[in-house]
Order: C-alpha cells, then sequence, then structure tokens
C-alpha cells in the first residue's frame, strides 16, 4: 500500500520530496502529495519508507 501525506499536518519544509528514492513526492498547493503509482513504500532500498523517516511533523508520511 503506498504512502499518503496529511495535507493538513504537512508544512511544506521538503524534506520528504529530496530523500525519496521513487521521485513520488511532489508540490500540491500549501504542501506536499506523494503519487500512488510511483510510491514503492521504499521497498528493496530501505526498511522503512523515507518519507515518514525524516518527515518533522508525526503522522504526516502514512500509509493510504
Amino acid at each position: 500500500m503506498p504512502y499518503r501525506i496529511e495535507p493538513a499536518r504537512c508544512t511544506a519544509c521538503g524534506a520528504c520530496e529530496i530523500e525519496c528514492p521513487s521521485s513520488a513526492i511532489g508540490p500540491a498547493g500549501a504542501a506536499f502529495r506523494i503519487d500512488p503509482l510511483l510510491c514503492t513504500e521504499c521497498a528493496g532500498r530501505f526498511e522503512t519508507p523515507q518519507c515518514a523517516s525524516v518527515c518533522p511533523v508525526p503522522k504526516t508520511c502514512v500509509p493510504a
């Protein structure tokens, strides 16, 4: 299941976009969004999704 970003919690810091190995994250208005067709949950590269690992706001990058 791909991840998604809770727009109300997103501070638009961009940390997730930089760390995403799939280039699945991009700006969407005042927040960021994850393209579900590109999100791989970092499978095969990292033990945990990098968006959730680097986000400074808990529970912003969550399973869809």
